[in-house]
Parts: C-alpha cells; sequence; structure tokens
C-alpha cells in the first residue's frame, strides 16, 4: 500500500490539543514519573510501552485509583498469557462507576431513549441508590464473591444497575440481548451457571413488541443452578409465578456496601461470536478493566463530566460494557433500546441530537447505509454538540471517512477503532491530538505494544501482517471459563507466536504511525502470495450501488488450487447481469489487484451474520470445504440459519 505522505482529512487545532486529557497527562507524567515531555503522542506511546509498569502506575494515580488495600508492584509477572497485575491491590469497579454521586448528585448519569426518541434521565444519586437497594438483595438471596448473575436484557437503565450492583457484591455479570433465541443464550449461560437470572417479559424493535415470555421460561427450566429470576416489565406485563418483581428490590434507600475484591477477582465474562463450536467464555477482572478503561475513555476518547457519550450497542456486544464503563469518567452515558434505522435510516443522528451527544459511535456498516440512503445528518439534524464519531464493528471505508466530514462536519474528528471482545478494548483507534488519515485508524493505545508481523516474527511497516501485542494489556483475559488448564485460552491466542497475542487480523502500521486493519487474517484472500483482506473487498464492490451487501471467500481445494467466489446480495430492483458483472470486476482489478477478481460472482438471497452483526466468512468457507453444517458453525451463534443452507445447497452441487 502506498504510504506517501497525504493531507490529513482532520487536524486538531491548537486548543484541542492543549485542552486534551492526554496532553495534560504527558505534561503531568513528565514531571512526576519521567516520560517525555516534547515528542508528542508518539514519544508518549514509546514510553508506555518501554516502561510499561510506570505507565500503568501513572494511569492509577491520574486516574485517583482507590486500592483499599495497596498493590506490592504493578506486574508480578508479565509472561503471557498469565501476567499477573497489580498484586496484593484490593480495588471494586462499581465503586469507581458511581464516584459522581458524590459531586454531581442532581446531573444525569444515564439518558435513557427507546423508540419515541425522547430521552429520560437517571440523575448520579438514583443511579446509586438504585445500586445500593439492588446489591443489599442480592446478599440477602445468597449472592456472594465470585458467583454468576445473568441478564437477559436489552440497554435499558435496569441492566446498568443490575451490572453495577453485582460488581459491588464482587459477583461475576454476563449478558445477552433479548433477540438471542433460546439455545444460544443457554450456550453461554450455560457454561457459566448463574445463580440469579434478570429478563424482560420482551422488547420493542422496528416499532413492534416482540414477547419474550416463552424463551424466559425455557431459560428458568434448563438454568438449573438458578436461586432467583427477576421480572422486568418492559412490555407490561405481571411477574410469571416464582419470579421476583424488579421494583421491589431497587426501591429502599441504602448506600451500596463495595467489596473489596483482588485487582485480578472476575467482574464479567463476555462471549466470542462463537461461530463454532460453543462460544468462548472470556473472563476479564474488575481491576484490569476499572484501569485499561479509564485510559481508553479518559485519555484517548476524552471523556470527562462535560460530556455525553452515545454508542449504538445491545448487551450482547462488549461495546455494551464499554459504553458502561463512560460511567467511570463521570460522563453522562446515553442507552438507546431500538431499531438503528427506525422510523426512518437517520435514527441514530436523531439520538445524538436530542442527548447532546459529544462522542457517537455507531457501526462502520451504519454509516455506509446512510451514505447509499442519502441521508444528510448535517442538514437535518443540529449536531453542532457531536465533537467525535466513532465507529467499529469492520473497517471504516475511505468513502465513509469522506462521507462523515463532508456531510456531519468538516472539523469533526473521525474515529476508527479496532480491538475485540477478548480484551473488552481497542488495540488502535481514537488519539485526540494527531491528525486523522483517510482510511486510517490514528495510533496505537498507550501501554499496547501493536506490531504487524511476519510468518517468521518480524516486525513490518509499511506491509500487510498478523496484528500481535507483544507485551500484556491489564484487560486481557484472566481466563476462559471451564478451561482448567488453560489450553483453550492458549491457542486462541499464543500457539501462533509464544508469549505473543495474535489476534487474527491483518493490518498494516504505517511509517507515520497510524493503522490500517484490512479484515480477519484466518479469512484472509491469499492469492499466488498476495494476501488481501476482506474488508477491502467488501469497501470497493459495495460502492457499486447495486450491491446492497457482499462476502467473499478463499476456498483451498484438495488438488492444491484456489476458488474465490464473491457472493453478492442485490438491492431490491437489480440483475446481476454481464454489465454488472464486468463492473464488479473492473472494480476490483482496478482498485485493488487482478489476482483477487473473483472466479465467480454468486447472487445469493443474503450475507449470514453473527448475533452481533460480523459477516460468517469462516464458518461459510468450511461449509464450501464440506464440512457438514453442525461441525462448520454454532447455529445459535448465527442471525439466519437458512441463509446458511444456501451455501451448503453450493456446496453439495459442486460435489
Amino acid at each position: 500500500m502506498s504510504t506517501a505522505n497525504p493531507s490529513p482529512l482532520w487536524q486538531p487545532t491548537d486548543e484541542v490539543v492543549a485542552q486534551a486529557q492526554v496532553t495534560k497527562f504527558q505534561a503531568w507524567a513528565a514531571e512526576e514519573h519521567g516520560a517525555p515531555s516534547d515528542g508528542g503522542y508518539a514519544a508518549l506511546h514509546r514510553w508506555s510501552v518501554d516502561e510499561l509498569d510506570t505507565f500503568w502506575k501513572a494511569v492509577t494515580e491520574w486516574f485517583d485509583v482507590r486500592f483499599t488495600t495497596p498493590y506490592a508492584r504493578v506486574l508480578g509477572d508479565r509472561s503471557m498469557p498469565g501476567a499477573q497485575w497489580f498484586p496484593g491491590a484490593t480495588v471494586n469497579y462499581a465503586e469507581h462507576a458511581l464516584r459522581a454521586a458524590e459531586t454531581r448528585a442532581d446531573e444525569p448519569a444515564l439518558l435513557y431513549v427507546d423508540e419515541t426518541h425522547e430521552a429520560v434521565p437517571v440523575t448520579w444519586s438514583d443511579l446509586r441508590r438504585q445500586v445500593g437497594s439492588l446489591a443489599a438483595e442480592l446478599r440477602a438471596l445468597g449472592v456472594r464473591p465470585g458467583d454468576r448473575v445473568s441478564g437477559y436484557l436489552p440497554n435499558i437503565p435496569q441492566a446498568v444497575v443490575a451490572l453495577l450492583a453485582t460488581a459491588a457484591v464482587g459477583g461475576v455479570w454476563t449478558s445477552c440481548a433479548p433477540d438471542f433465541g433460546a439455545r444460544s443464550v443457554l450456550d453461554r449461560f450455560q457454561q457459566v451457571e448463574p445463580v440469579v437470572l434478570f429478563t424482560v417479559d420482551g422488547y420493542r424493535y422496528g416499532g413492534k413488541e416482540h414477547d419474550r415470555r416463552d424463551v424466559v421460561a425455557e431459560l428458568r427450566r434448563e438454568l438449573s443452578t438458578l436461586r432467583a429470576v427477576v421480572h422486568i416489565p418492559l412490555l407490561g406485563t405481571d411477574a410469571p409465578e416464582g419470579a421476583l418483581d424488579w421494583s421491589s428490590l431497587t426501591s429502599a434507600d441504602v448506600e451500596p456496601v463495595f467489596e473489596e475484591v483482588a485487582f485480578d477477582h472476575p467482574l464479567w465474562v463476555l462471549y466470542s461470536s462463537g461461530t463454532t463450536g460453543l462460544p468462548k467464555a472470556i473472563v476479564q477482572s474488575q481491576g484490569g478493566i476499572l484501569v485499561e478503561h479509564l485510559k481508553q475513555l479518559g485519555l484517548h476518547c476524552d471523556l470527562g463530566p462535560e460530556d455525553r457519550f452515545f454508542w449504538y450497542t445491545s448487551t450482547g456486544w462488549m461495546m455494551w460494557n464499554f459504553l458502561v464503563s463512560g460511567l467511570l469518567t463521570g460522563t453522562t452515558i446515553v442507552l438507546y433500546d431500538g431499531s438503528p434505522g427506525y422510523p426512518d435510516t437517520g435514527a441514530q443522528w436523531r439520538i445524538a441530537e436530542r442527548t447532546g451527544a459529544t462522542l457517537y459511535g455507531t457501526s462502520a456498516a451504519y454509516v455506509m447505509a446512510c451514505r447509499k440512503a442519502g441521508v444528510h445528518p448535517s442538514r437535518d439534524f443540529d449536531l453542532a454538540r457531536v465533537r467525535c464519531v466513532a465507529t467499529t464493528g469492520s473497517p471504516l471505508p475511505p468513502d465513509g471517512f469522506r462521507w462523515l466530514h463532508d456531510e456531519v462536519r468538516d472539523d469533526l474528528w473521525i474515529a476508527s477503532v479496532s480491538g475485540g471482545t477478548d480484551v473488552c478494548s481497542c488495540f488502535a483507534g481514537a488519539v485526540p491530538t494527531l491528525p486523522v488519515y483517510i482510511g486510517e485508524l490514528q495510533a496505537p493505545g498507550l501501554g499496547t505494544d501493536l506490531q504487524s508481523w511476519d510468518p517468521s516474527g518480524k516486525p513490518l511497516v509499511d506491509e500487510v501482517g498478523e496484528l500481535v501485542v507483544t507485551n500484556p494489556m491489564p484487560s486481557m483475559p484472566i481466563r476462559f471459563w471451564n478451561d482448567p488448564d488453560g489450553s483453550r485460552y492458549h491457542d486462541s491466542y499464543f500457539d501462533t507466536y509464544p508469549g505473543v497475542w495474535r489476534h487474527g487480523d491483518w493490518i498494516t502500521v504505517t511509517s507515520r504511525g497510524s493503522v490500517v486493519i484490512h479484515g480477519r487474517s484466518d479469512s484472509t484472500l491469499n492469492r499466488q502470495g498476495v494476501r488481501m483482506g476482506s474488508a477491502d473487498i467488501y469497501e470497493a464492490v459495495e460502492r457499486l450501488p447495486e450491491i446492497r451487501e457482499s462476502l467473499v471467500i478463499g476456498v483451498e481445494q484438495p488438488d492444491g488450487g484456489y476458488w474465490m467466489p464473491l457472493f453478492v446480495h442485490l438491492a431490491p430492483g437489480a440483475v446481476l447481469d454481464e454489465a454488472l458483472l464486468g463492473r464488479i470486476k473492473r472494480t476490483i482489478r482496478e482498485q485493488l489487484s487482478p489476482r483477487h477478481v473473483p472466479d465467480e460472482v454468486i447472487e445469493v438471497p443474503g450475507v449470514p451474520h453473527t448475533l452481533t452483526g460480523k459477516r460468517i466468512e469462516v464458518p461459510v468457507k468450511r461449509l464450501l470445504q464440506g464440512t457438514p453444517m453442525d461441525k462448520a458453525v454454532n447455529i445459535g451463534s448465527v442471525d439466519n440459519v437458512e441463509l446458511l443452507r444456501f451455501y451448503e445447497e453450493l456446496a453439495r452441487a459442486r460435489g
């Protein structure tokens, strides 16, 4: 790829740089801890990875992390997997998330928005009171540190209260969104054996009510470890027999009591997409998430008490946990429960306007959908308060950067970020003091030694390689659930380069320090030794107005050959005729590489996704290689199983 120095799309003003938390942190860390006082972000980042212990000590001091028992040292053991952070320290995540209640009791901690798009505030004092009441009730139900508490909940204030109350008592939170079917939820929750289940009777999406009482009944039957079920009547139904009512558990005026737990005590369990086999149950720690999210949200996202933080997400995606952690910085967080495009494609912009969001996060797919639908955010909405639009879920194509710049504001900070459920954070992305270049993430995160490696473990610059992290991050999993010897954890990240985290993405680290994400390395397209990420193909092909969505797969053949089909889901009224076929192939040949022109272009009824919205590439590849459906994919993790049957039939027809 070319790394000639183009002009940046956005450059922070001197005032923005001076006011940024990361600038103030660097000046303070230079004074207190020997960080470089000049050289800007690049020098600070180098110091943060070279002096890892000192950097993380500085983060805990800058954000005034309250250790009830002091730590012996920052890193007891830095080997991966198994790095040991802040041994001896005790801490509580929920205590830090509620600290702003002491000084801003009557200001909103949460703004809750449903499909009416009217914002309902929950103040800091009311949030703290509800957490105190629920934590006391959880203790009365016998919930003890280490017990798992689960939520089958949409993105509503009750979900935040339940998470914080669980953390307050030292329990381990885990959640799924209510659009997940029973089998999919059980594949997750049965692994961790929860003792309490918070549920809704249903949810509203796309202007319709979706009753989930049958699913809840099945969860209650199948989760044999439950001691209590708590009913939240989102659709107004009575609590089923034997269930407790939410309002009775949260009505007392009780100060929260925070269990002081070890730094590496589990905070929550997140789940990988689980496209093959059971989803990985990823355990992250109270202290690790606390310090990683303070760094990420406070320094990289530049959030503080004056901000309003909106990210479109569901409780089944790590971005929901990341959003809740906005509370750690004293920020008001915006919870939206509903369809991303209801009643029209501009819905998320309307919510950003009505809530006064200063940082608005969404998916790259939504940005591109707005572009295709002819949405004009700045014309139709007052977005003066939005300083930053951030995107994740998939790489934001260059056209997405241009569209945000042209259609929202030309002085908009655009932060394409990339990380993973695995660390519940970002490896690279937002830096408020750096320029934004089209198609690029601004820089690796502080404390994150992100590199691009070739197969032999040699670092690459301006070339595509494997995304690796060569030193530990505090939010890396402390373990996987039900992985007693740690083999599944080890094999997931450390089997390629011993002692180094390999994430499974192709990236380029440019000579100017920015990062380009090319897509998953395990579904990479390797034609005659030239590797390309699937995201590059999607970005080019989906510019064509006739293409609604696409899926590209590279299939190694038994005879040593390589078959690369491109599957296209057409826009209404479009026809895959010779003219369109020619334009698709010409687009790829001219914009990307003649080697990556597909062997076939095949019209499909739709592209299958995981429940968190990612295109399912590897399982489709396995189906096309003849793997039976039950071995190729975890059915419960797929948004539309019927779509997979098309690919299964195709594999059968090809023999």
